[in-house]
């Protein structure tokens, strides 16, 4: 990645690269007055406004040139490789989020089977996608949290949005298919039961896809056409209810039953504990004594 000199920008408020995520970088960043000239040789690039009013923007990408009114939800992005120049005269506040170009090729080819020649994205001034918005706003909340629920999690949403920039935004959008099938039923029990046994420990999706044979974007749809929700999620539900059955059936302090549902601290359980029950650990465990 090349950053070419700035005028007094500053750095971003929230990265996501001390956490180590995978193939995916999430910054905020809040700047004063000014331009950059960025550019990626590994990486494509989405912005993301986060003002909550209009702000005029000037970008230029290659020979191409955009003067507009950007508001919140607004993205531009800019294809690996893409000389992008932008200038604004109002503070900006935007999420910046890097995938790399090896990670999207890979899923247009494993999940989504596309040919690699159309598995780049197109460049874009100031588009609109509700699904796009609602992932990068997850994804900044999981950073702002510090990465609280976990890689599986993370990995999730970056294939999902890997997958939707590829449907929208590539040449290969008219080639994409929905035709999902399902799991077979020994594939679902063989995998369900592999999380039933491992939920201590980190669960990473190409560790799950491994288990059958096929890549981590294949299983990660096909798992959620079986089952109806996405892998992260179903897990999550498994540590939950170990935890309840923990805190109900043991005397084990809420700090081990944490570890040993998988969950990062006391506070990440006590976290999930209460919006799924309305109680805290302690509370929850007291009312299962009284039943």
């Amino acid at each position: 990645m090349v950053h070419l000199p700035q005028n007094g920008l500053h750095p971003p408020i929230y990265s996501s690269e001390p956490l180590g995520w995978k193939n995916i970088v999430v910054e905020e960043f809040c700047q004063p007055p000014g331009q950059e000239t960025y550019q990626s040789q590994t990486e494509h690039t989405i912005c993301i406004s986060l003002n909550n009013r209009p702000y005029r923007l000037l970008q230029v990408m290659g020979d191409r040139r955009y003067t507009g009114l950007f508001t919140q939800g607004d993205i531009a992005i800019a294809p690996v490789g893409e000389l992008f120049f932008c200038q604004w005269s109002e503070q900006d506040k935007y999420l910046r989020i890097r995938i790399a170009s090896q990670f999207l090729q890979q899923v247009a080819q494993e999940a989504l089977e596309i040919n690699r020649d159309r598995a780049e994205l197109l460049s874009e001034f100031r588009v609109r996608n509700p699904q796009i918005e609602a992932i990068a706003m997850m994804l900044l909340t999981e950073l702002k949290n510090g990465g609280l629920a976990g890689q599986l999690y993370v990995e999730s949403l970056t294939n999902i949005l890997t997958v939707h920039l590829l449907r929208n935004y590539s040449a290969a959008q008219r080639y994409v298919t929905s035709d999902y099938g399902k799991l077979s039923d020994r594939q679902l029990l063989q995998v369900t039961d592999y999380i039933n046994n491992h939920l201590a420990q980190e669960i990473k999706l190409s560790d799950l896809g491994k288990l059958l044979g096929m890549s981590q974007f294949h299983f990660a749809r096909l798992f959620k056409q079986s089952i109806g929700v996405a892998p992260h999620q179903y897990v999550l539900q498994q540590r939950l209810e170990r935890a309840k059955h923990l805190l109900k059936e043991t005397e084990l302090p809420v700090m081990e039953i944490a570890m040993l549902c998988g969950f990062s601290s006391h506070s990440h359980l006590g976290k999930w504990i209460r919006q799924h029950t309305g109680m805290a650990p302690k509370d929850y465990r007291l009312k299962g004594l009284g039943e």
